[in-house]
């Protein structure tokens, strides 16, 4: 996919966000003054509504404050140019793994329910098979009756192969089984779907933490990543979500979903600021091809605009 097409996409997911923060980049840019006192409040008001969290926020006031002076000077584009170099730098962090570096490749796909879990595990096992690797898809999410028949239907959509228990087995038991599957034949990549845990649940919380431990014992390194999949729509309340899988489940990057136009993206700054992970993929829609590979200056520039 051309980075064209990339940031056409994110343009047009990350709208709603780009036209708050425009209209108070436009009013305080149009003077060519150095920033007032008020004016400055405005764009605060601005990034908070954006949802990219107070801590955030506040950095990037810091740097308006710091430079308002170039902005008298440069305008409208300097201002953009000041929040899209702040947000670029808040997003671009480095992965601590390289991908694929171990056969088969074990990723845990956790988050609370209703995120997206089962679509996104469909669309990354596209996205592989796309690019040549076969993923075996595990269904260790054996407490919700449809999840299994759900993932099934994508891994047949995608041709990829797939492993599940009864309903209601022991979820370190079917992964157990699948990873032994995946080594034997000789698969890339394992991607595993967990329940859908409310991220107040310790008991749940402590069974991931042992899916883990199982999941070290018959393949090293594994899970080789733990990705969290976050609902862009719900805003503020995704840090919480990814504070309490971060700390039950080594969460080692982040998916935003559902960022179609309806969510404020400045959330995707909020969350990676407070939990120092990377965003590895964003979702911008409902077709299989939406779910992209992230990058932190495509989306800055989509978020704000050029």
């Amino acid at each position: 996919m051309s980075s064209t097409t990339f940031l056409d996409r994110l343009r047009k997911g990350l709208e709603r966000t780009r036209d708050i923060l425009n209209a108070d980049v436009e009013d305080l840019a149009r003077g060519r003054r150095p920033l007032q006192p008020e004016d400055l409040d405005a764009m605060e008001e601005a990034l908070i509504a954006s949802d990219f969290g107070v801590a955030a926020t506040h950095d990037a006031m810091e740097v308006l404050r710091d430079r308002s002076s170039q902005v008298w000077t440069g305008g409208v584009p300097a201002m953009r140019a000041l929040l899209r170099d702040e947000v670029r730098k808040s997003l671009d962090r480095p992965l601590a793994v390289r991908p694929f570096a171990t056969k088969p490749w074990v990723v845990f796909v956790v988050g609370v329910n209703g995120v997206g879990k089962t679509t996104t595990i469909g669309k990354l096992a596209r996205a592989w098979k796309a690019e040549g690797r076969t993923t075996l898809v595990c269904a260790a999410d054996t407490f919700r009756a449809a999840a299994a028949e759900q993932l099934e239907i994508w891994a047949r959509r995608t041709e990829s192969p797939f492993h599940r228990g009864l309903e209601g087995a022991d979820p370190s038991a079917v992964l157990t089984d699948a990873l032994r599957l995946a080594r034997s034949r000789g698969h890339d990549a394992v991607l595993v779907d967990t329940a859908g845990r409310l991220h107040t649940k310790g008991n749940l919380m402590a069974e991931l933490a042992k899916m883990a431990r199982v999941a070290a014992r018959e393949v090293a390194g594994a899970p080789h990543e733990t990705l969290l999949v976050l609902d862009a729509t719900v805003g503020s309340n995704g840090l919480n979500q990814g504070r309490e899988f971060a700390r039950a489940a080594g969460v080692s990057g982040l998916v935003l979903t559902k960022l179609d136009g309806t969510a404020r993206g400045g959330v995707a700054v909020a969350v990676v600021r407070d939990l120092g992970v990377p965003i590895r993929y964003v979702g911008v829609g409902e077709s299989a091809e939406d779910l992209l590979p992230f990058d932190a200056e495509t989306f800055a520039r989509g978020l704000i605009g050029d």
